[in-house]
């Protein structure tokens, strides 16, 4: 699947990621990859059920990884922009992508994130109800 929007490509082919530039990203920059070391990073992306990227030319400027049964219910993960190409609606469509237009459309998808709500709120994205738990994770922070 590949699409356009503002002069840049999204795309769903792992072949095309630069996988450097994203980890550096995630490694420099993210808040919620601090627990996470590169083998990690490669060892989700080779297990991830669909990823999305953003081009600009052939420049991956933003991603988006999602595991899933395929069936039932898909976790979004790692999403971004990169703050040079932020504010021209590229993180909406970005999730749009992902979540309305691929085969996990009509999933129950769930995410965790400090920000960004409202961004997500628009793909139907809420609180979860009273039977939703969680084990939060043990891994610990590799960098601060």
């Amino acid at each position: 699947m590949r699409t356009s929007y503002d002069d840049c490509d999204f795309d769903d082919d792992l072949g095309r990621l630069d996988r450097d530039a994203v980890w550096h990203f995630l490694a420099d920059t993210a808040y919620w990859a601090k627990n996470r070391t590169r083998e990690m990073f490669d060892r989700q992306l080779a297990s991830a059920w669909r990823v999305v990227g953003v081009y600009s030319a052939d420049r991956t400027i933003g991603f988006a990884r999602a595991v899933s049964d395929g069936v039932a219910l898909a976790y979004l993960a790692d999403v971004f922009v990169l703050p040079e190409f932020r504010g021209r609606g590229l993180g909406v469509e970005l999730v749009r992508v992902m979540v309305e237009d691929g085969p996990g459309h009509d999933l129950r998808w769930m995410l965790h994130t400090a920000d960004a709500h409202g961004l997500y709120a628009r793909f139907g994205f809420a609180p979860p109800d009273s039977g939703y738990l969680e084990r939060p994770t043990r891994l610990p922070v590799i960098r601060p």
